[in-house]
């Protein structure tokens, strides 16, 4: 197992730049995902280490062997496209054993690996199929196979459950982390929906419109503590809350326009935080308690009318109207058949947040 480091990488196509001066590490035997808007260079950076595109400048690394200039053949990379890219003419078998077939390997040592793998993806007994017979998540697994045989020392996956339905989208994923724990390949996971890759990732890097990286980290450091707006918007939902730093003590004290003043637990200072300076507060809508009664034992308090409600199942989106006028998104767990509060649309309600739940991002 080898890393994966990019050393100044950049990239332009008809004279846009793509990519400029990117510099990351994807550490060894690690589901790492890439997570970013359409757009924004990370299919580009799949095909930049994968070798179907060339780098304008900068350098490519597995492990200590520079691949900038290799041949794709000899990466040892692999890849899962979004649409698979199967051989519609052949069986599920000898779409799997295409690779093996092109080195010319022996057809005992194909038939060997060919069911090994059929077993680890779950799809023994299926060999004879024709791949038009197959569903998505069947085709997807099919696609998996053929990349993993060649027993590749990288495994990339350009969101390749783009056409899954939900349902099934969740259960590959399961498969998909059980698949990587049990092989210990590097796996690189493109994808623009951030449900995916808080699911399957040990690491994730978040790119912006820009092509570049915001933040690199375990899902839950980026979704609890956003290094930016960006991020924090992106990554989950979040209601964002433009305020003034008033003084730094043991907490920090800060005031909104129209709300009022709150207090904040922040983790580390950071330079740009003075007195006096603006910021935004970021507040996960699952992080805020909603109530019609007035409850104790809260840090801050606003209060708002209910403008809309969302039932999804298992939580209740309640959009909230504030005093000033800006708006504020609440989910509450939906625990009991018959909860004590009902919660209806035009109600005067409170909303409760402790100083711990809140991230502040510069202004």
């Amino acid at each position: 197992m080898r890393q994966i480091r990019f050393e100044q990488i950049s990239k332009s196509f008809d004279g846009e730049e793509v990519i400029s001066g990117l510099n990351l590490e994807i550490p060894a035997g690690k589901f790492f995902a890439l997570l970013g808007p359409s757009g924004c260079g990370k299919t580009t950076l799949l095909r930049l280490v994968a070798g179907l595109e060339n780098v304008d400048s900068g350098k490519i690394y597995l492990g200590d062997r520079n691949i900038t200039k290799q041949p794709i053949y000899e990466r040892q990379i692999n890849t899962v496209f979004q649409q698979y890219a199967l051989f519609p003419h052949l069986s599920v078998f000898e779409n799997i054993a295409y690779p093996l077939r092109i080195k010319r390997t022996k057809d005992k040592i194909i038939r060997e690996k060919v069911y090994d793998v059929l077993k680890m993806i779950r799809l023994l007994g299926f060999e004879k199929k024709n791949i038009k017979s197959l569903s998505g998540g069947q085709k997807q697994r099919v696609a998996l196979a053929r990349a993993l045989i060649s027993e590749p020392e990288v495994l990339l996956l350009d969101e390749p459950l783009a056409a899954l339905d939900p349902k099934l989208k969740e259960q590959v994923l399961i498969e998909l982390i059980e698949l990587q724990d049990k092989l210990k390949t590097t796996f690189i996971y493109v994808t623009h929906d951030q449900f995916e890759a808080l699911t399957v990732a040990d690491q994730m890097a978040i790119m912006n419109n820009d092509g570049h990286i915001e933040q690199i980290g375990t899902p839950k450091q980026i979704y609890e503590f956003p290094a930016s707006c960006f991020v924090a918007k992106f990554v989950g939902n979040t209601n964002i809350i433009e305020g003034k730093l008033l003084e730094i003590s043991d907490l920090f004290k800060i005031k909104v326009e129209g709300l009022g003043k709150f207090e904040v637990f922040a983790p580390a200072k950071k330079n740009w935080m003075i007195a006096g300076c603006n910021l935004f507060l970021s507040i996960r809508p699952e992080k805020i308690f909603i109530s019609k009664k007035e409850i104790e034992g809260f840090s801050n308090h606003m209060k708002g009318r209910v403008d809309n409600i969302i039932y999804y199942g298992r939580s209740t989106q309640y959009n909230v109207i504030l005093k000033n006028g800006k708006k504020l998104m609440v989910f509450e767990q939906n625990e009991e058949h018959f909860p004590q509060e009902i919660i209806d649309y035009d109600d005067e309600v409170n909303l409760y947040f402790q100083k711990e739940n809140v991230v502040l991002l510069q202004g």
